[in-house]
């Protein structure tokens, strides 16, 4: 984020929207396959996307979950004939501005402005990335669970009575293709939970109940919530 208040998704916001128009896309849309040559870099205006790989053996893994005023760039920026590398679907219905590659780079390269901010935006996703092996590495698939569930509360997370509603509707496919374990781990970590009333579940959606449990289970560092979400 600049001084003046500006991130790259404003600056390219502001400057795109004049020349490109906006396209509605329904929920399950493949916006680019891993491997695709690289043609657009999308500014996620509304909905919820995906962006994942599928192992060799097909296995799907979740690495990121979008949602509204996100920006989509899964490729070695600057680098011809580059590719994709990884996968961007919709989970919801969207609307999304696509921005031609070479058009993208070459705003970023003459406006010192839009350099800082994506300078900016690239370190707080590795720092992101970062957090995440971490949390998958020191604390096993069960914490690897938990670390998701804390960070689906930040970035999707609602008040209420009961305690957080992760307001994504989610599936406990959906979670383990996001902890990189399997469907049968999830269910049972998440009876576990539920038997402690540490979470509840109804029409797809999770009610974090007890928070600071999950937290004090992976030795939480609290980190701001741009740095620990699963954006």
């Amino acid at each position: 984020m600049l001084s003046g208040g500006f991130s790259i998704y404003s600056l390219l916001d502001q400057f795109f929207r004049k020349t490109d128009q906006i396209q509605k896309v329904k929920a399950g849309t493949v916006l680019f396959q891993e491997k695709d040559s690289v043609e657009y870099v999308y500014l996620l205006l509304s909905g919820t996307v995906a962006l994942g790989r599928v192992h060799m053996r097909g296995k799907d893994f979740i690495l990121k979950v979008l949602n509204s005023r996100e920006m989509i760039v899964e490729y070695p920026i600057f680098k011809q004939d580059a590719r994709y590398q990884f996968y961007a679907k919709t989970l919801s219905d969207s609307e999304v501005l696509a921005i031609k590659k070479a058009q993208f780079e070459e705003f970023i390269m003459n406006d010192p402005d839009a350099m800082n901010a994506f300078v900016s935006w690239l370190s707080t996703g590795y720092l992101k990335a970062q957090m995440k092996c971490q949390d998958l590495i020191m604390n096993g698939k069960k914490g690897g669970l938990y670390s998701i569930l804390i960070r689906l509360c930040n970035t999707y997370g609602v008040r209420t009575e009961d305690g957080i509603l992760i307001d994504l509707p989610l599936t406990h496919q959906d979670l383990a293709n996001l902890t990189y374990g399997t469907r049968e781990v999830i269910q049972r970590a998440l009876k576990e939970l539920r038997e402690k009333d540490v979470v509840s579940y109804d029409l797809q959606k999770f009610t974090i109940k007890n928070i600071k449990y999950l937290k004090e289970e992976v030795d939480c560092q609290n980190c701001p919530y741009e740095i620990c979400g699963v954006n």
